[in-house]
């Protein structure tokens, strides 16, 4: 069965304060469907850009830039590896996190097959 990432990109200068615990309580019942179902293989949210680092690899170096970035407007705020019959299921799961989440929320979720996988 093809495996895909899914990640969830946000605008961490727009990101809200986290989930209320009724959309966690939501998020848990997929979650356990989806492992119930043998879709879900791992997931988890990402710490903030601020504590991360980049490794740039030009001209025949590694050069290092620590967080924040202030060039990004969007980065990857969290992710889901699932293992899907297809892409329309990975979509469809992928759909059923996007709308559990309130209106006022802005974020933009990518669904890619694992080359090879």
């Amino acid at each position: 069965m093809p495996r895909f990432l899914t990640l969830i990109r946000i605008d961490e200068n727009m990101a809200p304060e986290g989930p209320s615990p009724e959309l966690e309580e939501r998020m848990g019942v997929l979650l356990e469907e989806m492992t119930k179902a043998g879709v879900l293989l791992d997931t988890a949210g990402l710490a903030p850009t601020a504590e991360a680092t980049r490794l740039t690899w030009s001209g025949g170096s590694t050069s290092y830039t620590d967080g924040p970035f202030a060039e990004s407007k969007e980065v990857i705020g969290g992710y889901f590896l699932i293992q899907a019959k297809d892409k329309a299921e990975a979509i469809e799961w992928t759909r059923r996190f996007v709308e559990m989440h309130p209106a006022e929320w802005s974020f933009t979720v990518e669904v890619r097959e694992i080359a090879g996988g």
